[in-house]
């Protein structure tokens, strides 16, 4: 006969809340564990190119700011080189090309600071188009949502890109540019994440 563990409760269960935070952000949750949140430091000192800020919202059906989100995001260097062992001494030292941030509780922006990708080389020999990939998880979603981000900047690289063109409706695909704009000479680009409605972001099943 199976034991009963009448002392042991059972764990809430979640899509993803505030367990996320203390898991993958711990510092936002307030839980100082270590002297810098793991992933916010996407190009470290060393890295070449164009220093830029990325910022946006993720926003619901509604048009309303979700607050609880979490974005992970990959790119390559400015010569469109990723951190991988496979190009050790091809990337700088301290370039990771990867970060994370959470939006913020209050306003529901995020945002971070990276250098400016490169094209990137596929293996089947084409070119990508300067991108960031982004992952996204919040509460109500169960699955990880998967996108990335272009910049409007880069109109002959985009109109090449093997991706962007997999989606047929041109419109969709302005829902992954990235709005270029400059404050206090810093260049920024916004992109912000809708994820149901008209004009909601294009997601990939990856």
């Amino acid at each position: 006969m199976r034991q009963q563990l009448n002392y042991l409760k059972e764990t809430p269960s979640q899509t993803a809340g505030p367990y996320v935070h203390i898991g993958l952000a711990p510092g936002a949750a307030g839980f100082e564990i270590y002297r810098q949140e793991l992933g916010w430091d996407i190009a470290g000192p060393n890295a070449r190119g164009e220093r830029i800020r990325v910022e946006g919202r993720v926003i619901d059906g509604m048009d309303s700011p979700i607050k609880d989100v979490l974005l992970e995001a990959w790119q390559a260097n400015a010569d469109g080189i990723y951190a991988h062992p496979e190009h050790q001494g091809e990337v700088e030292e301290g370039f990771r090309g990867w970060g994370r941030v959470i939006t913020d509780f209050e306003t529901g922006d995020w945002g971070f600071d990276t250098v400016k990708p490169g094209p990137v080389k596929t293996p089947d020999g084409k070119v990508a188009a300067p991108h960031i990939s982004l992952w996204i998880v919040a509460r109500g979603i169960n699955v990880g949502l998967q996108t990335r981000l272009y910049f409007e900047d880069e109109h002959q690289a985009n109109a090449a890109d093997p991706v962007l063109n997999l989606i047929e409706w041109e419109r969709r695909r302005q829902t992954l540019i990235a709005r270029k704009e400059t404050r206090d000479g810093q260049t920024v680009y916004r992109f912000d994440i809708k994820l149901q409605g008209q004009d909601e972001t294009v997601f990939f099943d990856i």
